[in-house]
């Protein structure tokens, strides 16, 4: 079933939008079956950091307490999170999940959906040069294991996704988004984009080191990739703004 028109005035373009060009009923089940999947997925990432990371943080906070090594919330967080759980239970899931992104470029390529390459590859290729390369165990699992940036990192992105493509397959759906869910759509990236890129960089900083230990290219690579996120981050950033301005206007409108 189409989207109503109410909900295809409200929803804008997004940089990686679910939104088919045109009402086919075969691109239509094709992106919902996609963002089903995906909010599915993406929520499984979630659950499992929160499950996680909560009981390693309760434990360390428990054996601060026990051998006075700190029982107060940061330093159980911090010890928690850097116990490396979090990464033993969910790299391989994460990196198969977030592979599946990959699709979203070929959407934008061949038209099925009104996304913008650029904006849609910057994402795509930023999530990969963490899940293939960074964070991947053939890689730099010693920078990456114990680092509390991995956990916070998956927070960031499961948080969002789950609400990007939910928001989606209600669009998609034809049941219409509530207003909860556009203010959750567009106003959490305000914390949890600045949240995704502090971590992601860390992660990268923190696997220089070692990349120099190997080769002094790769090293030097991983320097340009981080003084790349800076512009890249406020374009993106400065995009999402864009369109939170105009389903703000949306709303005043109607």
């Amino acid at each position: 079933m189409p989207p109503k028109p109410s909900t295809a005035r409200a929803a804008p373009k997004d940089q990686r939008s679910a939104k088919p060009q045109s009402s086919s009923p075969t691109k239509n089940a094709y992106l919902l079956a996609y963002n089903a999947l995906s909010a599915a997925l993406w929520a499984g990432v979630l659950y499992q950091t929160v499950t996680i990371g909560s009981h390693e943080v309760s434990n360390a906070r428990k054996a601060g307490v026990i051998y006075g090594g700190g029982g107060d919330v940061l330093t159980a967080m911090q010890r928690g999170l850097a116990s490396g759980k979090v990464y033993d239970g969910l790299e391989g899931y994460t990196r198969i999940v977030q592979s599946l992104a990959g699709l979203e470029v070929a959407h934008s390529v061949i038209g099925i959906v009104r996304a913008p390459l650029l904006t849609t590859l910057m994402q795509v290729a930023s999530r990969f040069l963490l899940v293939h390369l960074i964070a991947s165990p053939w890689a730099f699992p010693a920078s990456t294991r114990h680092n509390p940036a991995y956990a916070t990192m998956l927070l960031a992105w499961s948080v969002t996704e789950v609400i990007r493509y939910s928001y989606f397959v209600f669009s998609l759906s034809g049941m219409g988004v509530s207003k909860l869910w556009t203010w959750l759509r567009y106003n959490t990236f305000l914390v949890l984009y600045p949240l995704g890129i502090a971590s992601e960089s860390w992660l990268v900083y923190s696997a220089i080191p070692l990349a120099k230990q190997r080769n002094e290219s790769f090293a030097l690579a991983l320097w340009t990739i981080l003084a790349v996120y800076v512009p890249g981050s406020y374009i993106l950033f400065s995009h999402m703004l864009a369109q939170r301005r105009k389903i703000s206007r949306a709303s005043k409108r109607s």
